[in-house]
């Protein structure tokens, strides 16, 4: 084998299509383009969304709602997941304990939510907590920091 003798893999080089050279080569005539009308002539564009007259699925659709640029989202985490943190030996819990054991991620805020029991007392950092779940943990001897 040698320099002479390399060729493409069969099938991996495919061969350009010769528009507009005669009816012979298959693609003389119409040149792909189909008979009359703007998209058989230089120049032809249409707008984004265009379908061609027919009323466009973005006018067909109607508006609906709207998005609230001053909202907060809060991962949620429940009693029962400090209960478990606590039973593991946990008292301190962190947002950054609940991101390493994948209960939120990098840059979400906390909200402690009142789902399930809490019988251990546990020291709570978060950014946001609900009434019942800072009376559960108030009632089991803990504490709530707002971060």
């Amino acid at each position: 084998m040698d320099l002479s003798n390399l060729k493409p893999a069969k099938g991996s080089v495919k061969e350009r299509k010769r528009i507009g050279r005669g009816q012979g080569s298959g693609y003389g005539g119409t040149s792909t383009r189909g008979h009359k009308g703007a998209g058989s002539r230089s120049g032809n564009t249409h707008k984004i969304g265009f379908e061609g007259g027919q009323m466009p699925l973005a006018r067909l659709v109607p508006k609906y709602g709207f998005k609230n640029i001053n909202r907060v989202e809060y991962r949620a985490v429940n009693l029962d997941v400090l209960q478990d943190f606590a039973n593991s030996g946990i008292t301190e819990i962190t947002p950054e304990l609940l991101k390493d054991n994948g209960f939120i991620g990098r840059n979400e805020l906390v909200k402690i939510l009142g789902n399930g029991e809490l019988t251990a007392t546990v020291n709570v950092k978060a950014n946001a907590w609900s009434k019942g779940a800072e009376e559960a943990i108030t009632k089991a001897g803990g504490t709530i920091e707002k971060i």
